[in-house]
């Protein structure tokens, strides 16, 4: 179908000069365009800490934005006529939606048990109310100074996309970081709000009736005043979403730079049977049982550690000072380092009762040096360089899988090669490769080790757990195919199994 031609539109009637009006115009595309971005960004970055597998997230939440925004823009040529107070009731929803998106995700998954509908939803209304401004934006700045349809685009486009990328820095770097996720959404709202409020109420309105300015003032000052009380209800909110999703026996919950971190539970095991066995989930994954940690640390690390020289140990991940814990029980260990990505996690370690009990204070013992830094650019820093290698590593980090929160390179063959080269020759490299009920993430870990030139042997029974060494052309001494200096009969031990 194609459209009429317009007729001539009269120009618009403004209290500054068509220069400086046009000037304002592409402010508020520009910082409209920053928000939208900041929207979106949300969205995947709430979603994937909810439910994880970010990949996905982001896929749905793209897709279906990009979709709806072509979706807005159609619907969008039925405003044309009226574009001033169109553009502010779009601006207006769009702020009101896109500001109080991350608290309906959390909403949704806390009360409702899932966040995929609710994301495909505000995904789609967002995408469509964005997709909605550029048609009304267009219209308003030809009424401005009537130019050539594609210089106008060309300006709007460029608005548009210097925008997004202040956006798109602004919310990992200052917006989350100082404000969190609810806040950052709704603070993001407030100003979307502002910037189309003023466009329309001040440099166009003389477009508007005098009961259309009121009812759109009325409706700007309505979602800024929902916006700013939710800003003062964050706090309660996050709690009550907690509890719903944890229980009642929520006793820490703090956000760190990386994660989400919370502590259930009593603090000491003589208040487990009151107020519930110490649990710790990281980004809503449980991390530690108290009641299972211990044995499950003990079989990661003893058959690494039993197994031949251990002089010098690496920990990746163990923040938490379990698996340092079950190394520090050989008194022959001279020194561990523990790579750590979140320091969050080791002040809650060392902070916390009830960890600090688990772990035995380990994370202070002398022979431990603390490193803060991501495991795979810490490796290939230094496998760089002459650095003397380790008698036994071992990877406390979260199992493969796509909800994983370790990510997809700490299980590549390029991150089990850097391993391989910091590793000793007759060194051991223990890691989870995921339970074995997950047949396809654990073997596939089995075959990419294998690949990066190391020998896996599976034991520990379901928790999958892999024992890896330099592969050598001598034949397998191990039961489940591989070779280690552990004994067959000790990694066949119900301990391991």
């Amino acid at each position: 179908m194609i459209d009429r031609p317009q007729p001539y539109v009269e120009s618009a009637r403004l209290p500054v000069p068509a220069g400086l009006g046009r000037g304002f115009v592409l402010a508020s595309v520009f910082v409209c365009a920053a928000c939208g971005l900041v929207y979106e960004l949300e969205l995947v970055a709430v979603a994937s800490s909810l439910v994880g597998d970010s990949v996905t997230q982001a896929s749905v939440v793209l897709s279906v934005m990009v979709f709806a925004m072509g979706v807005g823009s159609l619907l969008a040529k039925r405003l044309r006529c009226h574009a001033a107070a169109g553009f502010g009731y779009v601006e207006a929803l769009l702020a009101l939606v896109g500001g109080g998106s991350a608290m309906a995700l959390y909403a949704s998954f806390a009360w409702l048990g899932g966040t995929r509908v609710m994301l495909v939803i505000t995904s789609f209304t967002i995408g469509a109310l964005i997709g909605a401004e550029m048609p009304l934006l267009m219209t308003l700045i030809q009424r401005i100074r009537e130019q050539d349809p594609g210089g106008a685009l060309a300006d709007l486009f460029a608005a548009d996309y210097v925008g997004a990328l202040v956006g798109g820095l602004t919310f990992p770097f200052l917006l989350l970081p100082l404000a969190g996720e609810l806040t950052a959404g709704l603070l993001t709202g407030v100003v979307n709000a502002v910037a189309g409020g003023v466009v329309v109420q001040w440099l166009f309105r003389h477009d508007l009736r005098e009961r259309a300015r009121w009812r759109l003032l009325a409706a700007n000052s309505c979602v800024l005043l929902l916006l700013l009380a939710g800003t003062a209800f964050v706090g309660p909110f996050e709690r009550a979403a907690r509890q719903a999703v944890y229980g009642d026996e929520v006793r820490v919950a703090v956000h760190t730079a990386h994660q989400e971190l919370v502590l259930t539970g009593g603090a000491t095991r003589a208040q487990w049977p009151a107020a519930g066995e110490l649990r710790l989930f990281q980004d809503g994954r449980l991390a530690l049982r108290g009641r299972q940690a211990h044995a499950v640390h003990r079989q990661l690390v003893r058959p690494a550690v039993v197994g031949g020289p251990r002089a010098r140990v690496l920990i990746l991940g163990g923040g938490d000072g379990l698996a340092l814990r079950e190394v520090l029980r050989y008194r022959d260990v001279r020194e561990v380092t523990v790579v750590e990505r979140d320091p969050g996690v080791v002040r809650l370690a060392r902070r916390d009762p009830g960890l600090r009990a688990l772990n035995r204070g380990a994370l202070d013992d002398p022979r431990v040096r603390l490193v803060h830094a991501d495991a795979f650019d810490w490796l290939r820093d230094r496998v760089r360089g002459d650095a003397v290698p380790f008698d036994v590593m071992v990877s406390a980090l979260p199992g493969p899988g796509p909800g994983g929160a370790a990510g997809p390179r700490l299980y590549s063959q390029e991150f089990y090669g850097l391993a391989a080269r910091a590793l000793a020759d007759e060194g051991r490299f223990a890691l989870r490769a995921g339970p074995r009920r997950e047949r396809h993430d654990f073997w596939t870990v089995y075959a990419t080790l294998r690949a990066a030139g190391l020998r896996p042997c599976p034991y520990a029974g379901e928790r999958g757990f892999l024992l890896a060494e330099h592969a050598r052309p001598a034949p397998p001494t191990c039961l489940h195919g591989g070779r280690t200096n552990l004994p067959p009969s000790t990694l066949m031990h119900p301990r391991y199994q």
